[in-house]
């Protein structure tokens, strides 16, 4: 599952570079992210601008990161398309998890590493 990753100040931040976290998906991207929280932080920003699409399979594996995260870690998320937003207001996730706004296009062209896993 390709992810890209941009180190920061606090921690990372981790684009999703699919445009659907479903089943079909979750075990890689679980996997992927887990990889990627084992060496970074304390702060995991999960991107999520390009995810149109995201089902409970999805919300789980970002669940069980979290969960398995040291005390000192955490994620938090940005870019919410308005179905992901949707999916994590109905499950009242919103209120789990730190939201921030999407990184917009002012921002200066991050330095960042593409991380391909496997297909």
């Amino acid at each position: 599952m390709p992810l890209m990753t941009e180190e920061m100040a606090c921690g990372v931040r981790v684009c999703v570079l699919e445009n659907r976290l479903d089943a079909a998906l979750a075990i890689r991207f679980k996997d992927r992210l887990r990889e990627i929280a084992a060496r970074n932080g304390p702060v995991i920003l999960l991107d999520l601008s390009r995810v149109d699409f995201m089902d409970s399979s999805g919300l789980g594996a970002i669940l069980a990161i979290r969960r398995t995260l040291p005390p000192d870690r955490r994620i938090e998320l940005t870019g919410l398309t308005p179905n992901v937003e949707r999916v994590l207001r109905l499950t009242r996730m919103d209120m789990v998890f730190v939201i921030h706004p999407p990184i917009g296009p002012e921002q200066p062209e991050p330095t960042a590493r593409v991380q391909e896993g496997a297909p």
